[in-house]
């Protein structure tokens, strides 16, 4: 695989992770409870509302299955900044019947521009057009996108300030949760939807994440007050040693932008804004002057600071993606390097498929010999095409960002100008989800 695969896909072009990996001090165990709290019983309960869980809940829902949906916070998320979505993703969300929403309000990205951080000396220019017919990129703001899919629940679906505790059991009648407020909720079904951070994750036996050397900064510059940002609709990338940085306009008033920088830790997190703000644009100090410009443009508090992390689900080594009625879904299974550009996409195709296999397990009534062999037919669909994605998006990372002085220049001088494709760096963007027909909502 060529080093300059990661000019199609930035690890800050896709947003990461929302806090540094580690290992949580509110982590789920396993509880044998002596409380005397009524049982809610379910038949199936989401933990966590963000892209994975709400797609999730979407999903199964237009197939006939009610859902509740556990959000820790007292609303939806509104931290990140945007993620880039492409044609598999899309046709996920053209499947759950939010896609055209969400196109009316973004730019559809036409192509790429990169330079070289030496005074912005031009590349190589790319049209997805041209190169990969038929490719949709889109930038979208991630508070939107959570927003679009969560209003498509029914009201009630969403049990806000509902933090997990612990898992207190598992039995024929399913598995038992309980929340930080003190109730329990009794489920045929789990799907933990929590993150790259997840609890219900750690209590399947899975390992922490790893951090991969690489450490992000993103942002989202706002020219509302400005009549509107000045840029074509093309990624704008730029290559230095160890350092890459970009930036792609999300709509006709936001322009999303990164850097990805090498740190041998990720060092202590920093939640002062303008402090972070600051250090980015240390960090690119005599770099073209666009991007200096837009990260400028940038509110303090739309610029976040995260590590890159994965984790490889080798076969014969990883966890099962299910146990008993939990299963895992998006980052809380197969945290990956956004050098591809598919964690949320992975996420979302995550969320159809298992709609699809589960659907039909819950709506038969009685039928937990179904359930479990319905999770481990999505595991077995899924693991054969994240297992490789989140393997080929960490090393692509790890090539692309080398400092060496001749490699770079063997890149700005060869690789980028004569050897790059486009069209083959796409290709597991081909992912065909199918439709889900809707049919009316269970009780």
């Amino acid at each position: 695989m060529s080093p300059m695969a990661a000019s199609v896909y930035s690890p800050a072009l896709h947003p990461s992770h929302s806090s540094y990996p580690r290992r949580r001090r509110d982590a789920v165990v396993v509880a044998a409870s002596a409380s005397s709290s009524p049982e809610e019983t379910k038949d199936v309960v989401i933990v966590g509302a963000g892209i994975a869980g709400l797609a999730t809940a979407l999903s199964l829902r237009r197939l006939g299955v009610g859902t509740t949906v556990l959000e820790q916070g007292p609303s939806l998320r509104a931290g990140g900044t945007s993620l880039t979505l492409f044609k598999n993703g899309w046709r996920v969300l053209d499947s759950i019947g939010v896609a055209d929403e969400l196109r009316a309000k973004y730019l559809r990205v036409q192509g790429m521009r990169m330079r070289s951080s030496a005074g912005g000396r031009d590349l190589r220019e790319f049209s997805f057009e041209e190169e990969a017919p038929g490719q949709e990129v889109r930038a979208v703001e991630r508070r939107v996108l959570l927003e679009t899919l969560a209003s498509k629940l029914p009201p009630g679906a969403i049990s806000f300030s509902s933090k997990l505790k612990s898992v207190a059991g598992q039995g024929a009648e399913g598995t038992l949760l309980e929340l930080q407020d003190g109730r329990r909720l009794r489920s045929k079904v789990v799907v933990g939807c929590d993150g790259v951070n997840s609890p219900i994750a750690r209590w399947m036996g899975f390992s922490e994440p790893r951090y991969v050397g690489h450490m992000a900064f993103r942002g989202l510059a706002d020219y509302a007050g400005a009549g509107g940002q000045p840029f074509e609709p093309k990624v704008s990338y730029i290559y230095g040693r160890g350092l890459r940085a970009g930036f792609v306009p999300v709509s006709p008033t936001k322009v999303y932008w990164f850097i990805c920088f090498n740190s041998p830790t990720p060092g202590p997190k920093n939640t002062d804004a303008a402090a972070l703000k600051k250090e980015a644009l240390v960090l690119v100090r005599g770099w073209p002057d666009d991007l200096v410009a837009v990260m400028r443009s940038t509110p303090d508090e739309a610029v976040v600071k995260t590590p890159l992390v994965d984790r490889w689900l080798w076969p014969g080594v990883a966890p099962s993606a299910s146990r008993g009625g939990v299963v895992l879904v998006g980052d809380a299974w197969h945290p990956m390097t956004p050098n591809l550009g598919q964690g949320a996409c992975c996420a979302l195709e995550d969320a159809v498929v298992l709609a699809r296999r589960l659907a039909p397990a819950v709506l038969a009534a009685g039928a937990g010999d179904d359930v479990g062999e319905a999770l481990r037919e999505y595991e077995r669909e899924r693991w054969g095409r994240v297992f490789p994605l989140t393997a080929r998006a960490g090393l692509v990372g790890a090539l692309v960002q080398w400092g060496n002085p001749a490699v770079c220049a063997v890149r700005d001088g060869v690789v980028i100008p004569r050897l790059v494709r486009l069209g083959p760096f796409l290709e597991h963007t081909n992912f065909e989800c199918g439709l889900l027909e809707p049919v009316a909502p269970s009780p």
